[in-house]
């Protein structure tokens, strides 16, 4: 059997779709952060094998990027999440819009 580029994109959609289900029906921040970063990495592995069947490397440079910008996001998410527990005891969504100064 031949795995070809349909096949990775059939990877790259389910993953996407489960991510996407993770934000829309979670309330958990770290959950929904979680399923953030699983939607992210399904657009990379999409990029990752578009630019290997096409014999190119602009995809794959543009994966670098977005993985260095998804390592600040983490940083400044997370940090964001901490906040929010230690000031309330709970990472759900309902308590961030009592997070007004």
């Amino acid at each position: 059997m031949h795995v070809g580029l349909q096949h990775y994109l059939a990877v790259s959609m389910i993953l996407f779709c489960l991510g996407l289900l993770g934000v829309i029906l979670r309330r958990n921040l770290l959950v929904i952060y979680m399923s953030l970063e699983l939607m992210l990495n399904a657009a990379n592995l999409a990029l990752v094998s578009f630019s290997r069947f096409n014999d190119k490397l602009d995809g794959q440079v543009l994966v670098f990027f977005i993985i260095t910008v998804a390592a600040a996001e983490v940083a400044v998410g997370l940090a964001l999440i901490v906040a929010l527990f230690r000031k309330r005891q709970s990472a759900h969504v309902e308590d961030l819009t009592s997070m007004k100064l």
